[in-house]
């Protein structure tokens, strides 16, 4: 049996996860981190196998004493990074601290840490570069969106992305990266799950992307069977549902107005100061003219995870497989 840690544990996929892990009976222990008090955190029953505990990860002294006191009295083997910023509006070194050093100094400090063998990181389909000339459906060696001119809500994910992969085959730990197809629901940072709950779905006139989430639970499955694994590397963890953009937004019940692109940034940034919205038109063009669908064939065969739960549309039912 063994003991697992899981940063961004009051997440809805993380609090999803804890509480699976916490079911398996393969785990010894869950010692599950978030930023919230512990009288908010975690609320659901679970018996004496798991701990709690606030801890600032934008503070590489908080993660120093995380790692070598109770990770290291409890014998945490598994590390699970789910920890990201997810506000998309958000900017600035607090923001980067939390999204890229973080994860620097778990990497780090794991290195010759005594008890940690394995650390995940939950890393997204963003860090892929989108354009006309690349591939809709993309595979882990494609292209990373590198540009300087992306907002940091992106370079930052790229950031920690690269700072992983930079790691393998040099620490003592395996390291492994899944990168995610976009989680469509509360709580995840979803920027399509901001979009289509706006009163009208505003997209670009003339395209209609393919696209392709995945639900929470599909994403804690791949999580755990990453856990459960051995050796290290890059996946790709695609959702069930693959679709066109208008067709996810008929799905979800949402008017849409097709209109050219050069109007739908202003008018989304003025959603965002009305309402306090986070959905970025800037961070989404390409995709929302493009498309970007994660072949999972790597996680299939290695990780033998195949998305198997669609997402609970409101309007016609669960999407068709593609």
């Amino acid at each position: 049996m063994k003991s697992v840690l899981v940063t961004g544990a009051t997440t809805s996929i993380g609090e999803r996860l804890v509480r699976s892990l916490v079911a398996d009976t393969r785990i010894d222990h869950v010692l599950a981190v978030g930023i919230e008090p512990p009288d908010s955190a975690l609320p659901f029953a679970h018996g004496k196998r798991l701990t709690y505990l606030r801890v600032d990860l934008a503070r590489e002294r908080r993660i120093r004493e995380l790692l070598f006191g109770p990770v290291r009295e409890l014998g945490v083997e598994v590390v699970v990074h789910l920890a990201q910023h997810s506000v998309a509006h958000d900017e600035g070194r607090h923001v980067h601290a939390q999204n890229v050093e973080a994860l620097r100094s778990i990497l780090e400090l794991s290195d010759r840490h005594p008890t940690i063998r394995r650390l995940l990181v939950k890393s997204y389909a963003d860090v892929y570069r989108v354009s006309l000339e690349l591939p809709v459906l993309v595979t882990e060696d494609h292209p990373l969106n590198l540009s300087a001119d992306s907002p940091q809500y992106v370079r930052d994910r790229v950031e920690a992305d690269l700072t992983a992969c930079a790691r393998m085959g040099l620490a003592d730990c395996e390291i492994v990266v899944l990168r995610t197809a976009e989680a469509l629901g509360p709580g995840t940072g979803s920027q399509m799950y901001d979009f289509l709950e706006a009163p009208v779905a505003l997209r670009p006139a003339g395209f209609d992307p393919m696209v392709n989430v995945a639900s929470i639970a599909d994403i804690v499955v791949a999580l755990e069977k990453a856990t459960h694994g051995s050796g290290e590397g890059v996946f790709n963890i695609p959702g069930y549902d693959t679709l066109p953009l208008s067709e996810s937004i008929r799905k979800w019940g949402t008017p849409q107005i097709p209109m050219p692109g050069a109007l739908i940034r202003p008018l989304y940034g003025l959603r965002h100061r009305l309402r306090g919205s986070d959905f970025r038109y800037g961070i989404n063009r390409r995709r929302m003219h493009y498309g970007l669908v994660l072949d999972g064939n790597r996680a299939r065969e290695i990780l033998d995870y195949t998305p198997e739960n669609p997402i609970d549309w409101p309007v016609g039912g669960p999407a068709r497989r593609s």
